[in-house]
């Protein structure tokens, strides 16, 4: 008995975002990389070195994320 399958097929390429949309998306990433950028100061002026290389981390990936969300659409 043989069973008939399709292949799969990719779903088509989604055009880019609105701008409004972008931006908006972006400021929600700046707003938060703000508040992993406090979270890191605090923790390094307290002395948690381990936790002030996290939040600087956070506050860097979520800045890149911000960034790419305006270039690449």
């Amino acid at each position: 008995m043989t069973v008939d399958r399709k292949a799969p097929v990719a779903p088509e390429p989604l055009g880019r975002r609105p701008l409004v949309e972008r931006v908006g998306m972006a400021a929600i990433a700046a707003a938060v990389a703000t508040l992993f950028g406090g979270i890191a100061a605090a923790s390094f002026v307290s002395g948690e070195l381990f936790l002030a290389a996290m939040g600087a981390i956070g506050a860097l990936m979520t800045a890149w994320a911000g960034i790419r969300t305006l270039v690449r659409g």
